[in-house]
């Protein structure tokens, strides 16, 4: 069974990041949502916020593409959970050049610790690249429209959290 990993910290969930999500269930058998608990970054939603949100827009996803798409939190290192998990993939989605310089870092990193997984990149289609999960909970705090950004279901969280 090929595993793999997409890891981020989903806060929210985006139309980009199920774009990623949908393409990568091509690759791979079993794809896990690695939900960051990254604190540093401030989320806006807990853990289990995020965790549920993930875990909604993707059943939608899983029962449309036939692969098993569960959400998995971790704290540890990326490559340490890739192995926790069993997964041979990492899934990374671009969205502009300057993501590749830090991503290319990233894989030097991780495949010095562990050479046996293998780190994929997916450009996130056009119409989806300028989308950024900071920029979407920007755009509505300030009262804009976050439809073009994320699920109804993703915006009503959204809106109700920042009440």
């Amino acid at each position: 069974m090929r595993v793999g990993l997409y890891p981020g910290t989903f806060d929210p969930i985006t139309l980009g990041h199920t774009d990623i999500i949908r393409r990568g269930c091509a690759l791979v058998d079993r794809l896990v949502i690695g939900v960051a608990i990254n604190t540093g970054k401030g989320p806006m939603f807990s853990l289990e916020e995020r965790v549920a949100m993930v875990e909604e827009e993707c059943a939608k996803l899983s029962a449309e593409t036939g692969t098993e798409i569960v959400a998995h939190p971790f704290e540890n290192l990326l490559i340490d959970c890739a192995k926790d998990v069993g997964a041979q993939i990492i899934i990374r989605g671009l969205r502009a050049v300057t993501d590749f310089e830090y991503e290319y870092q990233m894989v030097g990193m991780n495949r010095a610790m562990d050479d046996s997984v293998e780190t994929v990149f997916l450009m996130a289609e056009a119409r989806y690249q300028a989308i950024a999960s900071k920029l979407v909970k920007e755009i509505a705090k300030l009262d804009g429209d976050v439809s073009k950004f994320v699920t109804p279901e993703v915006k009503a969280k959204l809106l109700a959290k920042i009440g």
